[in-house]
């Protein structure tokens, strides 16, 4: 009687639990993939690796020591073995929804760091709690690539709240929109035509480059390059390239770049450098029916009429001449406020039969 009595009495010292309570314990051993704790009860609590972290790859070893006091919550009083299952991770995804709800309601900015990547988007760890942040909400531009986000720390708001269908939304984008129009604000109230400012290649297309100036993107046009021709933007340029360009126009929030600069613009010295009478050589660029265009400086292209070519008669430029060969001819003609310079291979010919006629 006596002895029924010390055990009915050591029987009520332990405390009772139930399902989904909420306990305090300390750790009494740790296995890689298992946690024993003591929680007061006639029973120890057992926390597996799948109750405690996502992370498959985790050793418990590493994170908790024998000692250390952890509160819990009770899946299961008894699971036929006389052990109580308990969650660690559970009651923590449990607190961070209350977490992720305070800062939905509160349009927080919230920092996590990026714990997965997923073919859709990414996921984000915030006090245990998982948020889902959709490829389309990372950047405020299309990134294929969202594996470089892996590991690390980024900031987020969560635009949908709704743990009951597990629908918990970060959006990254609108930060970054944000910011952007926050740097064109200020970009803009200081840029003006004429700047000379640094950017980066952002992307390269047939007809030209978008340059970012640090929250603006402008436009380098083909046609602006250089004061030669351009034939392919993609020959000349690659994302990330770094350059130096100058403002040409603004247009609202359309800002035109070239890469022309006035000291180095070619015709600058033209009455020197082009004179008529100067014999010159140049590379024949293009052809027509009516002559050849002969590249004399870049951004300098001088017209040899059919009839200039040779003394003797010659039919289309092609017949004689070809794209590339280097020739030497006179200048005839020089027309500053046009631009346009003709040249003479004839002159050179006529030139060399006086000569000779004279010996």
């Amino acid at each position: 009687m006596s002895e029924l009595s010390f055990e009915q009495m050591l029987e009520d010292s332990f405390k009772t639990i139930h399902n989904g309570e909420v306990v305090d314990g300390t750790v009494i051993d740790v296995k890689p993939d298992e946690i024993i704790l003591n929680i007061g009860y006639k029973s120890d609590g057992i926390i597996s690796k799948n109750e405690y972290s996502n992370d498959q790859s985790l050793d418990l070893t590493t994170v908790v020591s024998v000692g250390d006091p952890m509160t819990v919550k009770v899946l299961k009083v008894n699971d036929g073995e006389g052990q109580v299952l308990l969650t660690y991770k559970r009651l923590a995804a449990e607190k961070g929804n209350e977490r992720l709800k305070e800062a939905f309601e509160n349009k927080e900015v919230l920092k996590a760091t990026v714990t997965q990547i997923l073919g859709g988007g990414l996921c984000a760890d915030v006090e245990g709690a998982r948020v889902f942040i959709p490829a389309s909400l990372v950047s405020d531009s299309y990134e294929k690539d969202l594996s470089k986000y892996d590991g690390q720390e980024i900031e987020f708001v969560i635009s949908e709240f709704n743990p009951r269908r597990n629908r918990v939304i970060g959006d990254r984008r609108q930060l970054l929109v944000a910011e952007r129009a926050e740097r064109q604000k200020e970009l803009f109230a200081k840029l003006q035509v004429n700047d000379r400012i640094d950017g980066t290649v952002k992307n390269v297309t047939d007809f030209g480059a978008f340059i970012d100036l640090g929250g603006v993107d402008g436009l380098l046009h083909i046609s602006e390059m250089s004061w030669g021709r351009v034939e392919n933007p993609k020959k000349v340029f690659k994302v990330g390239d770094e350059l130096t360009v100058l403002v040409k126009d603004i247009n609202d929030t359309k800002v035109a770049l070239s890469l022309k600069f006035p000291e180095t613009n070619p015709w600058a010295n033209a009455a020197e450098d082009f004179a008529v009478g100067k014999v010159i050589e140049g590379r024949v660029a293009r052809m027509t029916d009516f002559g050849a265009f002969v590249e004399l400086a870049p951004g300098v292209d001088a017209l040899l009429h059919v009839s200039q070519i040779s003394r003797a008669h010659v039919d289309k430029p092609s017949d004689v001449l070809s794209v590339g060969q280097v020739i030497t001819a006179k200048i005839v003609d020089l027309n500053e406020a046009d631009k346009k310079i003709s040249l003479s291979m004839k002159a050179l010919e006529n030139e060399n039969q006086d000569e000779a006629t004279e010996e």
